[in-house]
């Protein structure tokens, strides 16, 4: 069985992006897809110092609930990212915990299914959206997609409730993670290889 990890990166625990959150949430569960819904805006996460102990073995060391997640980030097949808009952008929690996520576990992170969910009073929802994808573009995962942009607008979770187009939205990223899931499993038990990458090429503009 295919496992989703669901961060929610607002500091509101059941807030508009936990209202996201759970609809997809329940889609991928009727398709037999396991969630675990991961509340990470409560607790301000540490950013990453650089220090590159985590380049060892490919977990944090600072010992919170990023290194929890970096030791059995393969138990996961996908992850979804989701942030309230905060000045055009995601929260700061949510970054925070991404960004020593896959520093540290980037590699790990080729062939799993990936997407991100804003939640917006009104505006921003664009940009914040397009700097979570920036994480999965570029460590080969497979980004799922829906029938509009995973965005729901509202004040309060009621008012989200109210985003008809927006949880449909929702529902409809469920089904295509499943599908896609499903996939990847399908083309394993029939022998299907995944990608040979090259050893990393990194080029500096200054030499």
């Amino acid at each position: 069985m295919s496992k989703v990890l669901l961060l929610n990166g607002s500091p509101n625990e059941f807030g508009c992006t936990y209202t996201a959150l759970t609809e997809l949430q329940k889609v991928l569960e009727k398709n037999g897809v396991e969630t675990e819904l991961l509340q990470v805006g409560k607790e301000f996460p540490t950013g990453c110092n650089a220090c590159r102990a985590c380049k060892k073995d490919a977990v944090c060391v600072v010992g919170d609930r990023v290194s929890d997640i970096a030791r059995r980030i393969d138990e996961f097949d996908g992850i979804v990212a989701g942030s309230p808009v905060y000045y055009a952008g995601p929260s700061s929690q949510i970054c925070a915990f991404l960004d020593r996520l896959f520093f540290c576990c980037g590699r790990k992170m080729a062939g799993k299914v990936a997407a991100a969910v804003v939640s917006c009073r009104r505006g921003g929802a664009q940009t914040a959206f397009e700097r979570l994808n920036l994480y999965f573009g570029m460590n080969n995962m497979v980004v799922a997609t829906s029938q509009y942009w995973n965005e729901v607008h509202g004040n309060t979770p009621e008012q989200v409730q109210q985003d008809l187009e927006g949880l449909q939205t929702m529902r409809t990223l469920g089904e295509n993670m499943a599908w896609i899931l499903r996939c990847i499993e399908a083309g394993r038990a029939a022998g299907v290889k995944g990608p040979e990458y090259e050893a990393p090429i990194a080029t500096n503009f200054i030499r």
